[in-house]
């Protein structure tokens, strides 16, 4: 069989170069929104990711050029907006998006406010371990904050009613989503701690969407969980749910029925406690008797040790003590005036007149002893220095002088030192060494 012939031919090349010609030319720049999947960032600098709703996916690209301003960083599981245009892929007949702009949508820009919020509260230390209240051992009463008409209360009060039907249940009705949700919410719990009239609160809701969930993400509410003095117990959404409830309460449940379970022992459990206890009271009971007989018995001891024979024989035996103490005490003060006496009459003797005396004669003999040794030695230096100044008067006396065959010639009783002092006619006395000579002055010669 062969097929018709037609002059027109296409080679996929071709045909794959006029898809893409018409794809760009019908849309050459749209908007839509998706979920990035397949994410891949290589080391030329382009984006690769597939944009996926519910029931599509469709490839894209976004170069270098583009994705240099883009101030978002694209993850998988993030809802983006972008701004491209549609093209094919020519060596593989791919049609797939050229992306020029993207920004987050959607979810995506929840999930960044959820990270930036998350940061700012761990930074702060909202989320430290050491701020955890642990459940009371014992609880009553249990509070619950969330919808009056939810799936979550409905749930927990089932579990409740099973496990616990003991306890209390009380609820602080509040919006769990929309506008006014997060305050009413943080009010609620405020209320429950000042009131104080529950031992444990449980604060969520049931499942839904990251938008359903977002009032247990607001900083109102995170501050409220963490100024509490009630340990809270977060249950918001299912377990794959995380919210910044979650990390700032003493525990997070993954539903609102495992809050349940958290707050209630189970039937069995208690009973095991029960038994428990009841073990626990007998051995305490038993213990309680044994220790009264032990108790009896120890006064019936003391009671045998206080009859009276017994305490005649014991008075005895101290009397006897008593008396040997006593002589002990008195043959160790005897001994003791004993040594007394020898002591004073030792300082009797030793301060007796006549020994006192003939010590006093003996101070008195040596003292004129040395008296008379130090009056002739302080009067034999003063002989050796009279000698000694008299050597040295002798020394400079004019009279010594004289001896030599020197003169000392006086006018008026003025010792002459010059001719000049003198005229012809004045008398003179002239000093020898064996008399005086009274001269007059004839005439005067000089050098």
């Amino acid at each position: 069989m062969s097929l018709p012939q037609n002059n027109k031919i296409y080679t996929v090349s071709r045909l794959n170069r006029e898809i893409r010609s018409l794809l760009e030319q019908g849309f050459a720049s749209l908007e839509l929104t998706g979920e990035i999947s397949n994410f891949v960032a290589p080391a030329s600098g382009h984006w690769y990711f597939s944009l996926k709703d519910e029931k599509a996916q469709i490839k894209a690209a976004m170069w270098r050029g583009n994705n240099r301003y883009c101030k978002y960083r694209p993850e998988n599981g993030a809802q983006v907006q972008v701004k491209a245009r549609v093209s094919v892929y020519e060596p593989r007949g791919d049609y797939q998006l050229i992306v020029e702009q993207m920004a987050p949508a959607g979810e995506g820009l929840l999930k960044q406010k959820f990270e930036a919020l998350q940061m700012q509260l761990a930074a702060e230390g909202l989320f430290a371990s050491h701020h955890k209240k642990p459940l009371p051992h014992t609880i009553n009463r249990v509070g619950v904050v969330t919808s009056a008409t939810g799936a979550a209360i409905k749930d927990i009060l089932s579990v409740l009613k099973r496990r616990a039907p003991q306890l209390e249940v009380l609820i602080y009705p509040a919006l769990v989503q929309g506008q006014d949700a997060a305050s009413q919410i943080a009010e609620k719990i405020s209320l429950a701690n000042r009131r104080n009239e529950v031992d444990v609160l449980i604060v969520g809701r049931g499942g839904g969407s990251l938008e359903d969930l977002w009032s247990f993400n607001e900083e109102v509410v995170a501050r409220a969980i963490y100024d509490s003095v009630l340990p809270i117990i977060s249950a918001v959404g299912h377990e794959i749910d995380t919210t910044i409830s979650d990390y700032v309460a003493d525990i997070r449940a993954a539903t609102p029925s495992a809050a349940a379970e958290l707050v209630s022992p189970d039937s069995s459990e208690l009973l095991a406690y029960v038994k428990d206890r009841k073990h626990r009271l007998l051995q305490a009971f038993h213990r309680k008797i044994l220790n009264e007989q032990q108790h009896i018995a120890r006064l019936q001891q003391r009671l045998s040790l206080q009859h009276p024979k017994s305490q005649l024989m014991q008075q005895g035996q101290r009397v006897d003590e008593l008396q040997q103490r006593l002589a002990r005490a008195f043959q160790y003060q005897q001994h003791k005036h004993h040594n007394s006496l020898n002591i004073l009459h030792q300082r009797l003797l030793q301060f007796h007149p006549e020994k006192r005396l003939n010590m006093a004669k003996s101070q008195l003999s040596r003292l004129e002893v040395a008296l008379q040794n130090n009056m002739q030695s302080h009067q034999q230096k003063r002989q050796n220095h009279l000698a000694l100044l008299a050597a040295r008067l002798d020394s400079v006396s004019p009279l010594a002088v004289l001896s030599r065959g020197y003169s000392i010639t006086q006018i008026n009783q003025q010792v002459l030192n010059s001719v000049t002092e003198t005229k012809p006619g004045d008398t003179l006395t002239t000093q020898l060494n064996d008399g005086q000579i009274h001269s007059t002055v004839t005439s005067i010669e000089k050098k």
